[in-house]
């Protein structure tokens, strides 16, 4: 796959897209992984994009990482499409490389990394809300680890 789609060195946005809700990340190779920034509702199939738009200005990431959704054995799913189309619309919009990085099991992953944070004390039950944007963090994160994974769009 073409690695050059994002500079290595770049600042990310990245993006775990479900039927209710996105949860966005932002993230570097230079800064310590990612950090889980919003979630973003979804209403009847509209994307609150006045949202996105802010997060974009406010941190000016030189590429976009959508979470590729595919079913266990690589297949497709009707999600897969919904993710496909956002990524496809977020490079539209702002003329950044944007790559798909397989997001199987990151919704695992967050669910993890959130009941550690809360057995630590560092969460809250409340928090829960947060998920999706920590499964956005755990997709960035994949990007920063082996870019070469990523397809491009």
């Amino acid at each position: 796959m073409n690695t050059t789609a994002i500079k290595p060195d770049g600042t990310v946005l990245g993006f775990d897209v479900g039927a209710r809700r996105i949860g966005v990340a932002v993230g570097s190779a230079f800064g310590h992984g990612a950090r889980a920034l919003a979630v973003i509702d979804v209403h009847a199939d509209h994307i609150d994009w006045p949202t996105i738009d802010r997060l974009h200005k406010e941190w000016r990431p030189d590429g976009l990482v959508v979470g590729d959704p595919m079913t266990l054995d690589g297949g497709d799913q009707p999600i897969r499409q919904r993710a496909h189309a956002f990524a496809r619309e977020l490079q539209a919009r702002y003329q950044l490389p944007v790559v798909l990085m397989d997001e199987r099991a990151s919704s695992i992953e967050a669910a993890q990394r959130f009941a550690l944070d809360r057995s630590e004390g560092r969460r809250r039950r409340r928090d829960a809300a947060a998920l999706d944007a920590v499964a956005a963090a755990v997709i960035v994160e994949r990007w920063i680890a082996a870019p070469g994974d990523a397809t491009v769009l």
